[in-house]
């Protein structure tokens, strides 16, 4: 864990899942827990995609089970969300059911979840072609099948989160909060995602978490409101910098960093 702490920030710990092995170990992670009372945890990093956890539904289902109640009896304060898939594909939500089911069928009852977390992000689902291939346990070779130019597709963005909430509803899961916590642009600018139109991604999506609702589907607590919570993907990342809000070299903002500056500062 970083050293950095701020007064400022709240911090939501991630407990991955390489392949199904969590990390960091037991010891680290009860060290953790006692440092971060009354903290929301997320347990797994899109476990859907082979390049990050790579989970199986049914080893996802036990490895949940037992984080779940070793956050709980450590902190009975703490929250528990379930790992961000990397988006809510129907693909995707059927990786989920099987997840959903697995826990069921194992434990007796439903899996508990306090928050439900997703990724967003608008990818290809195709086996060994680009974009996010297809989720370990499923059988079929592709689903979604976008081209790069819909990346930023701000229809697309808002269906599944849609989908999503209506996944949540029809198990149950409708008074619980949704947070999305990871999406942005990943495709360089000579795909054809230059600054301006991040950026005009960027402020589209903001607009939309803030005042997207629904009576049927959205979360009562919270005027109905479709999103909780959400998270731009990313402050720095070298892998892909398309979306930085800062300058790796010097911290400085970058031109998108100035128009989330912006735009947060409008807001208050």
């Amino acid at each position: 864990m970083s050293s950095y702490r701020s007064a400022q920030v709240e911090y939501m710990p991630m407990i991955r899942l390489r392949d199904g092995v969590p990390v960091p170990g037991e010891q680290a992670l009860l060290d953790a827990i006692e440092a971060q009372p009354g903290a929301l945890w997320l347990i797994g990093n899109e476990p859907d995609v082979k390049w990050q956890d790579n989970v199986p539904p049914d080893v996802y289902a036990q490895q949940y089970h037992e984080l779940y109640h070793l956050l709980k009896t450590q902190d009975p304060s703490c929250q528990v969300a379930i790992g961000g898939i990397t988006q809510p594909s129907p693909l995707r939500l059927r990786y989920l059911d099987l997840i959903w089911e697995a826990y069921q069928a194992r434990y007796g009852e439903p899996m508990p979840v306090d928050v439900w977390n997703v990724h967003n992000f608008v990818l290809r689902e195709e086996r060994d072609s680009w974009g996010v291939d297809i989720p370990p346990g499923i059988a079929e070779q592709s689903g979604l099948l976008l081209e790069i130019d819909d990346h930023d597709s701000l229809s697309l963005f808002e269906e599944q989160i849609v989908r999503f909430r209506q996944w949540m509803k029809e198990r149950g899961q409708q008074n619980k909060p949704l947070i999305v916590t990871e999406y942005g642009i990943l495709m360089p600018a000579d795909y054809g995602f230059p600054p301006e139109r991040v950026e005009a991604f960027m402020l589209k999506t903001f607009a939309f978490f803030r005042t997207a609702t629904d009576p049927v589907l959205g979360y009562p607590a919270d005027n109905f409101r479709l999103v909780q919570r959400w998270c731009w993907y990313s402050l720095a990342d070298t892998s892909y910098p398309t979306g930085n809000l800062l300058q790796i070299e010097t911290g400085e903002f970058t031109s998108l960093g100035e128009a989330f500056r912006r735009y947060a500062h409008s807001q208050h």
